[in-house]
């Protein structure tokens, strides 16, 4: 019979076995724990808000100047883009009054999932307005080019929709 008095219920081999697997699991919980507040994370950074970001002021004022600008960018690129093999683009800037706009571009691309990837291409100008260059992307994946037009100390800057990057068939 099972009564308070009876010692042999404390040796049952199921109760044993219950304590060990709660200690267990009390004691990786407490290490996890332990890990967690003792050691800084590599997967934050804590100064996220203020790397490479501007100020709102900073961003207002951008915004301001390129619609100031009122320039208009074309980007004529290709239907699809196969990952190590260069791709052709061509863009034309014109100013408000749809006149060319001479000066230096540089092309941006940009991926998203993995910033150590990301590299600038220089364009060359093949007629007033005119840009054309080739940019050969790395790896497959969705990417983005931004675009940077400089003509004095005036600045333009746009971004293309995302595109796929697929690999050779």
């Amino acid at each position: 019979m099972i009564s308070q008095h009876n010692k042999k219920g404390i040796r049952n081999p199921w109760l044993l076995g219950m304590a060990v697997l709660i200690i267990l699991v009390l004691g990786v919980n407490g290490t996890f724990i332990w890990y967690a507040t003792h050691n800084r994370s590599t997967l934050v950074d804590r100064d996220y808000s203020t790397k490479d970001r501007k100020s709102n002021a900073a961003v207002v004022n951008d915004l301001q100047e390129q619609k100031a600008l009122a320039w208009k960018a074309t980007i004529k690129q290709p239907k699809s883009v196969v990952m190590g093999s260069p791709a052709e683009y061509e863009i034309s800037v014109v100013d408000r009054g749809g006149m060319p706009v001479s000066g230096t571009l540089e092309v941006e691309a940009y991926r998203a999932s993995d910033e150590s990837k990301d590299f600038t291409t220089a364009f060359r100008e093949v007629s007033p307005g005119s840009y054309q260059g080739y940019i050969s992307f790395p790896l497959k994946g969705y990417w983005e080019l931004r675009i940077r037009v400089k003509r004095g100390e005036d600045v333009f800057e746009a971004d293309t929709d995302k595109f796929m990057v697929a690999t050779a068939p």
